[in-house]
C-alpha cells in the first residue's frame, strides 16, 4: 500500500493535528457548539473567505470563490457524544460526560486543513469550494437545518468524510449506491394486567408478551426481507416490572430498524405493526407502537463516486475503493438527496491497538492521527482534479 500525503498538507500536519486535539479536549453537543464553530469561522475568515455563521442554527459556511466554474461542497460535522471519556490521552476531554467518541473532531480538523491548503491555491482554481461545518449530526439531523438555511444553493456536488476505526490506516472505504442505512427508531409499550407471581391466572403478563414479541419481530429480517438486501431490527432496551414475585403490567421496548432501501424501510414498519397487532390479540394485551423515521439511506451518486475514487487512489493507491458498507446512519443523506454526493470512510484504527479495539462510540475511542492527513489530502486532491485550471 503506497500512501502519498500531499506535500502542502504535510507542511501543516502539526497544525491539523493540533486543531483536532484542541477540539477533542473541548467537545460540545448537538447544536450547542459555539467554541467549535468559532474555531472554524475564525480560521476561514483569516483565510480570506466569505463566511456565514448561524447556518442550521449554529453551523458555519465558508466560500472560497475562485471563478465561474462549478461549486463543490465539502462537509464536516462538529458535534460530540454524551459519553464520559475513560482513555488517558494527553488531550482527554475536560467536559464531564461529553466526548468526541466518533471522530467529528477529526472531520473538522481535516476540512480546515484542506481549506488552508486550497485558499493558498485560489489563483489556480476555477469555481467555488464551499466548506460546510455542521452541528448536530448525532441524532438531531443538523443537515436538514443547514439545507433549510440555504447551504446547498448553487451547489453542484457535495462530499462528506468519516474517520473509521473499522478500517486500517491507508484504506478508504467507498462505493456507488447505498453506503449507509436508514436509521429509524421505535418504542413499543405493552400494557397487560398485573398480579401475584404465585397466582398468574387472570393476569396478562407483559413480560411474557414482550418475550414473544421480541422473538416474532426477528422473523421480519429472517423471513420477510430478501437475504441479499441487508436489514436489521434490534431491540436495545427493555424496561418494566417491579419485583421477583409480581407479574408486570407494563413493559417498554425501544429499538432501531435499519435498511438500505425505502421499500425495505416501509416493509419493516408495516410488518412490525402487523406482528404487534397479532401478538396483542393473542395475549389480550394493549400494545402501543411509536415508530419514528430517522435519517434516510445515504446513496452515493455514480459520477461523484467515480471522481472521489479517482482522487483517493492518487493518495492511497490500491488502498482506495474498499466497497465498505455500514448499517449505521448519517445525515449526510439529506445532502445527497438534494445534489449528487459521495460519502466515504478513511481508515483510522490506531496502529498500536489490536484492530477494532477502539470502535466508534466507545469511551476510550481514539484514532491514528496520520489518517487526518489522508483525509485532508483527499479533499484537496478532489478539488484539484475538478477545479484546477
Amino acid at each position: 500500500m503506497s500512501i502519498k500525503i500531499l506535500p502542502q498538507v504535510e507542511s501543516i500536519a502539526e497544525e491539523i493535528i493540533s486543531i483536532r486535539r484542541d477540539i477533542h479536549q473541548h467537545p460540545e453537543l448537538g447544536f450547542d457548539v459555539p467554541r467549535t464553530a468559532d474555531i472554524a469561522a475564525n480560521m476561514l475568515k483569516d483565510l480570506g473567505m466569505d463566511v456565514q455563521t448561524g447556518i442550521g442554527k449554529t453551523g458555519v459556511v465558508g466560500n472560497l470563490r475562485c471563478g465561474a466554474g462549478p461549486t463543490i461542497a465539502l462537509r464536516a460535522d462538529m458535534d460530540a457524544l454524551p459519553v464520559q471519556e475513560t482513555g488517558d490521552c494527553e488531550y482527554k476531554s475536560v467536559n464531564d460526560g461529553v466526548m468526541h467518541a466518533c471522530g467529528h473532531d477529526g472531520h473538522t480538523a481535516m476540512l480546515l486543513g484542506a481549506a488552508k491548503v486550497l485558499s493558498g491555491q485560489r489563483d489556480q482554481i476555477n469555481g467555488t469550494v464551499r466548506f460546510l461545518f455542521q452541528p448536530a449530526e448525532e441524532g438531531e439531523g443538523g443537515a436538514r437545518y443547514m439545507i433549510e438555511d440555504g447551504c446547498l444553493e448553487g451547489v453542484d456536488e457535495a462530499y462528506g468524510i468519516h474517520l473509521w476505526n473499522y478500517q486500517k490506516y491507508g484504506e478508504v472505504g467507498v462505493k456507488e449506491g447505498p453506503i449507509l442505512a436508514a436509521a429509524d427508531q421505535f418504542q413499543i409499550t405493552i400494557k397487560g394486567l398485573g398480579g401475584h407471581g404465585a397466582t398468574p391466572q387472570g393476569s396478562v403478563d407483559a413480560v411474557v408478551v414482550s418475550a414473544h414479541l421480541i422473538t416474532a419481530l426477528q422473523t421480519i429480517v429472517s423471513r420477510n426481507t430478501n437475504p441479499l438486501e441487508s436489514t436489521v431490527v434490534s431491540i436495545g432496551m427493555i424496561n418494566g416490572g417491579y419485583n421477583f414475585n409480581i407479574i408486570a403490567d407494563e413493559i417498554v421496548l425501544k429499538g432501531t430498524a435499519r435498511a438500505y432501501t425505502e421499500e425495505n424501510r416501509v416493509l419493516i414498519k408495516t410488518r412490525m405493526q402487523e406482528i404487534i397487532d397479532g401478538i396483542g390479540q393473542t395475549f389480550g394485551a394493549a400494545i402501543e407502537f411509536d415508530y419514528r423515521d430517522g435519517y434516510p439511506p445515504t446513496i452515493n451518486a455514480e459520477a461523484a463516486f467515480e471522481k472521489l475514487l479517482a482522487s483517493a487512489t492518487k493518495i492511497v493507491g490500491d488502498g482506495a475503493g474498499y466497497p465498505y458498507l455500514s448499517m449505521g446512519g448519517e445525515d449526510f443523506s439529506y445532502y445527497a438527496q438534494k445534489v449528487p454526493g459521495c460519502f466515504f470512510f478513511v481508515g483510522s484504527a490506531p496502529e498500536d491497538q489490536p484492530f477494532r479495539s477502539v470502535p466508534q462510540h466507545c469511551s476510550h475511542f481514539d484514532i491514528d492521527e496520520r489518517a487526518l492527513l489522508v483525509g485532508s489530502s483527499i479533499f484537496v486532491q478532489l478539488i484539484e482534479d475538478q477545479l484546477m485550471v
